[in-house]
């Protein structure tokens, strides 16, 4: 029997954490060797094995966490209703995103890659008019783009989705959810996960590398979804979660050693394998990797939900602060981050001014917005008398 759980306020913290990483992650793109929209002179590969710590599970934790919530809305609005209100809480703050904060990234990006001359209007001219001519090799820069609000864009084709999903599936949708429960026992929590994630990443990375481009970004949609709808489904069967709780610590080890496992497979030279070696190789890296995203995601639940799963003031300012501080936080390191290049500030003073002024530009900025009843919806905030409403909704407020 499946039901509907009242209050799940650690996968609040969790989304908040996750959004935290996210912002420390992309602080560090600035710092890695590889392609961001500007790149530090003191650019390296020395922070690379950090980088790993987060990459493979960050973003499918959120589509995952995103999932749960989704379905708890969608049970308490109805179909229609839920697509209805997601579609305006994520367009909108999408479509603004594109026209107003996504612009300076690209702007900085063509300065600094291209030497562009002009002026921020002029380029502006050419971003809203589709221009196809800022290459560098075989490289264009595609304009209007959503840049790091790909997720909002993904989230919301899987919100209709899901939706769809529940019309096409009424009641049976909950049955499906319970049956899924009754499979993810014990080691099959793990296992099968696993084993759905590896066969999509040894079958269809190579040949659709990520794009974010929607339309044809295969495998990243096989992995999202797959850990969208999943949360969807064990947002229904609530007895999920202390099995979580119990395989925290086997994830976290299983979390580590599995990073530390690719962190030795990227550090190989290629000239060390022999050619017979490196795509079985290859697949058993998938496999690990994989291995890896999934048990830092049961690590991070599972924690949460030991330590974090209780209401308080600071949740409930974050849960609705954290959305309009995601989509700030990357225009603003960019933009902060080409400002104060001149200085020449060591990476290790400079990353710390980076991310302490990114996160005081992104809660300002995201207060401001909080305060007005004109940028709410910009920022995908809901408006003052729902804000107030759901305070008392037995719901985790997750964007």
């Amino acid at each position: 029997m499946t039901t509907s759980p009242t209050r799940l306020w650690f996968l609040d913290w969790v989304r908040i954490i996750a959004f935290f990483v996210l912002i420390l992650y992309h602080v560090g793109m600035y710092y890695v060797t590889w392609d961001w929209h500007v790149k530090s002179p003191f650019a390296s590969n020395t922070i690379e094995p950090l980088m790993l710590l987060s990459s493979p599970w960050r973003l499918g934790l959120l589509f995952l966490v995103s999932g749960v919530a989704s379905s708890l809305m969608l049970a308490k609005a109805g179909a229609a209703r839920f697509m209805g209100r997601r579609s305006v809480r994520l367009l909108v703050p999408l479509i603004f995103g594109m026209l107003v904060i996504v612009p300076p990234q690209a702007y900085l990006e063509v300065v600094e890659k291209l030497a562009y001359q002009g002026a921020y209007g002029d380029f502006m001219r050419l971003y809203l008019g589709r221009y196809a001519g800022f290459c560098k090799g075989g490289d264009c820069l595609v304009m209007p783009t959503w840049n790091h609000l790909w997720f909002v864009a993904y989230l919301w084709v899987y919100t209709l989705l899901l939706g769809g999903l529940a019309l096409a599936l009424g009641e049976r949708f909950d049955k499906l959810a319970g049956r899924v429960a009754s499979v993810l026992v014990g080691w099959k929590i793990v296992v099968l996960p696993v084993a759905l994630l590896s066969v999509a990443r040894m079958s269809m990375l190579s040949r659709f590398p990520t794009t974010h481009a929607l339309v044809d970004d295969w495998f990243n949609h096989a992995v999202y979804l797959f850990l969208f709808l999943l949360g969807a489904m064990l947002a229904r069967t609530p007895r999920i979660w202390p099995r979580l709780e119990q395989l925290r610590w086997h994830g976290l080890g299983l979390a580590a050693a599995g990073w530390a496992a690719l962190t030795v497979y990227y550090a190989l030279p290629d000239t060390m394998l022999a050619a017979q070696v490196q795509i079985p190789l290859m697949h058993l890296q998938r496999i690990v990797y994989c291995l890896f995203a999934w048990s830092a995601m049961v690590a991070a639940l599972g924690f949460a939900h030991r330590h974090l799963n209780r209401d308080s003031a600071h949740r409930r300012y974050l849960a609705q602060a954290v959305f309009p501080v995601y989509i700030l936080h990357q225009s603003l390191i960019v933009i902060i981050a080409h400002a104060i290049q001149p200085a020449r500030l060591a990476p290790w003073l400079e990353a710390p001014v980076l991310i302490v002024l990114t996160l005081c530009l992104s809660f300002a900025m995201a207060n401001l917005a909080r305060r007005s009843a004109l940028l709410r919806p910009l920022f995908g905030i809901a408006p003052v008398k729902a804000d107030a409403a759901a305070r008392h909704a037995a719901r985790p407020a997750i964007s």
